[in-house]
């Protein structure tokens, strides 16, 4: 059906026009009415915040890492320092191909698996723009070998830094520690302020004292582009280098304890009993800490944990012995302090002693008894009755409080991380280790310093140092601490001492069974008889394999690991302490026959200021005016300081004063200083067993 269509009508359309065009003004308006608004409010109302942020995105803070703080021996040597020196950079963005590059950079410097390795890690971590490390020390022959070829690698730099160096290497590895790279662990420990340190202390004092050493990390604010590449350096917050420390450590008597050993592993440490401070420490075997610094290769960490030795360990607060005689002292101080005995009391020793009831003896040193024996004789001969006897009238539990009390079976509190507390026998501690009651033999035991024992030397000179000066103090190395180079060094403060009893009378009657030992009958009197100086001391030998009745085990028959242990103890001079030695001999046998002649190198190093064989002072090794060391002589009580001539003179070293105080060395005057030490019979007074 056909549909009529319908006429237009202008004037509407021309009104619907005008409508929506209105609608769609008003529209657009509103959009630019609310950009505009937009914009003013980026531009003013936010404006500081926007402001802030783009400051933010162009200036970023770079950190920069403070210089470590240096460590001296008391003397001034430096023990730990820092060290220019270079490391080989590369920034990948400029490297067209990587493997190429390394493949032929190989040829020129010897690229080991562990810098390729550590490198890749690196690198896929990090933005191409970004230099990585490739080999973190560099050689002068290998700089200089890259030098020649540097134009053949675009984008591999040799760039400067300090690194951390040991200049004596093993002689205080266990003393000073190493620093380390960072790893995860350590980020958590540092926090996020410290997060651009690349070394921390892994053990020793760089351990103990990191907070110390480390300073605090300052920042430069730089300019950087939308790429995020520095293009100036607009400010600066400098860092604050770590702290200097000053040990009490001598670094001459140190090399005379490690040249002192000889061929034998084990540890010693000299103290002054007047002050707490430790003289020399040693453990040995030791290690080089510079492997560590920048990470040890495969290859020499092998080697240190494949070593049976075990050079890392550290014997003097990780590593325990039974002490053997050496703890006799103490027990009778502990006798006379609670009462049980009288100086003048004496016991019979007829070479057996046994309990009540039983068949099985325990012996005397000598086969045939030592006879009525008092305070003193039972610690000038060892007579091992009087203490078995001693022991149990004191009672086990009154035995441990007195052993407690002069800071055995806990950590001595020095300044160095990681001290355990040894081992104090008690029925509690057999009980939980072995789940076994305790019995009398056991009492007889631990009183010659057998059976459950577990003595560190510092405990023992600790415990020596107590007997010497009267006082028990807290053993530490570090002496003052110095911020900034141009600082004053401040003193560290220690704990206050405590009496070690408190009867000085009881004391002094200890120390002269302990010089007394060093006098005709002592067990030691043969170690120091033509010595200039009077000393006190204790031999001991703590038993690994066992004698059966009176037999006699020869140590030199058996395997090292099951060989005697031996040990000594002293102080001098007697009549006024001022030097303390404890010693402790792996697989040595007896004390006066091993742990004793070491310790008379050691006394005459400090003592005399003599050198063992074929080694001279440090200073005068070096050619420079020798820093005195230690002397005593019959005309004053106390020891004093050598000046340099004298010095000098003591090591039979001619030289003439210029001057001043200096002095001029001649090389050809330096020879092995002569030994002056007695020389020891093949045979020496049996210590106790």
């Amino acid at each position: 059906m056909y549909q009529r269509r319908q006429a237009k009508n202008p004037h509407a359309e021309a009104e619907q026009f005008r409508r929506r065009a209105v609608l769609g003004f008003l529209v657009v308006v509103l959009c630019l009415g609310g950009l505009g608004a937009w914009y003013f409010k980026l531009q003013v109302v936010d404006h500081e915040i926007y402001a802030t942020r783009s400051e933010a995105n162009r200036i970023k803070p770079r950190p920069v890492v403070p210089g470590r703080g240096m460590i001296y021996d008391r003397n001034g040597r430096l023990l730990a320092e820092n060290v220019p020196a270079f490391r080989l950079d590369v920034t990948p963005d400029k490297v067209a191909d990587m493997d190429a590059m390394l493949a032929e950079l190989g040829k020129v410097i010897a690229l080991s698996p562990e810098d390729l390795e550590r490198f890749n890690r690196e690198r896929k971590s990090r933005r191409s723009f970004l230099p990585v490390t490739l080999r973190l020390r560099m050689s002068e022959e290998e700089m200089a070998r890259f030098a020649v070829e540097r134009w053949r690698f675009p984008g591999v730099e040799l760039e400067p830094y300090l690194t951390r160096r040991y200049p004596y290497g093993d002689l205080f590895a266990h003393i000073i520690g190493y620093v380390g790279r960072v790893d995860e662990k350590d980020l958590e420990v540092l926090g996020e302020g410290n997060a651009a340190l690349t070394h921390i202390g892994k053990s020793g004092l760089e351990r103990y004292y990191e907070q110390e050493l480390r300073g605090k990390v300052g920042y430069e604010q730089v300019e950087t582009n939308v790429q995020g590449r520095a293009i100036r350096t607009v400010g600066r917050v400098p860092a604050q280098s770590g702290a200097d420390l000053r040990l009490s450590i001598d670094a001459d008597l140190q090399r005379a304890m490690v040249a002192a050993f000889g061929q034998y592993e084990g540890s010693a440490i000299a103290m002054d009993p007047r002050t707490g401070e430790i003289l020399g420490m040693v453990s040995l075997p030791s290690y080089d800490p510079n492997l560590f610094v920048n990470g040890i290769s495969h290859a020499d960490f092998k080697a240190l944990n494949d070593n049976p030795s075990r050079p890392q360990f550290n014997r003097l607060v990780l590593g325990g012995v039974a002490p053997g005689s050496t703890i006799k002292p103490l027990i009778a101080l502990a006798g006379l302090d609670s009462g049980v005995r009288r100086p003048e009391d004496k016991v019979l020793s007829t070479g057996m002693f046994y309990l009540p009831g039983t068949s099985r003896g325990w012996g005397d040193s000598h086969r045939g008894g030592h006879g009525w024996t008092d305070l003193r004789k039972s610690i000038a001969q060892s007579v091992n009755t009087y203490y078995y006897r001693l022991a149990l009238d004191l009672g086990i539990e009154r035995f441990d409080h007195y052993m407690a009390g002069y800071g055995l079976g806990a950590p001595t509190g020095i300044d160095l991380s990681g001290e355990i507390g040894g081992i104090l026998p008690s029925p509690a501690y057999k009980m939980k280790s072995r789940k076994e009651r305790w019995y009398p033999g056991d009492t007889v035991n631990i009183s010659i310093g057998q059976g459950d024992w577990k003595v560190t030397p510092l405990q023992l000179v600790r415990g020596i140092s107590g007997l010497a000066s009267g006082q028990l103090r807290q053993p530490h190395l570090v002496v003052a601490e110095r911020s900034g180079f141009d600082g004053d060094w401040q003193p560290t403060v220690q704990p206050a001492p405590k009496p070690i009893s408190p009867s000085p009378q009881n004391v002094e009657v200890v120390r002269q069974g302990m010089m007394d030992t060093m006098r005709p009958g002592g067990t030691g009197y043969t170690l120091f008889a033509s010595a200039p100086y009077q000393i006190g001391g204790k031999t001991g030998t703590a038993q690994v394999a066992s004698r059966k009745g009176v037999a006699a085990v020869d140590p030199r028959s058996l395997p090292m690991h099951l060989r005697h242990r031996s040990l000594f103890v002293g102080f001098a001079p007697a009549d006024n302490p001022t030097f303390v030695v404890a010693i402790a001999v792996e697989g040595g046998g007896y004390g006066a026959s091993t742990a004793g002649p070491i310790a008379r190198k050691i006394f005459d190093a400090w003592m005399l200021g003599k050198m063992p064989e074929g080694m001279l002072p440090l200073d005068v090794e070096r050619g420079s005016t020798a820093i005195g060391m230690t002397h005593f002589d019959a005309e004053s009580p106390e020891p004093r300081r050598l000046g340099d001539e004298a010095a000098l003179a003591l090591q039979g070293v001619p030289a003439i004063s210029l001057a001043g105080s200096a002095l001029a060395i001649d090389p050809a005057h330096l020879p092995p200083p002569p030994s002056n030490a007695p020389a020891l019979p093949d045979e020496v007074p049996e210590d106790d067993q």
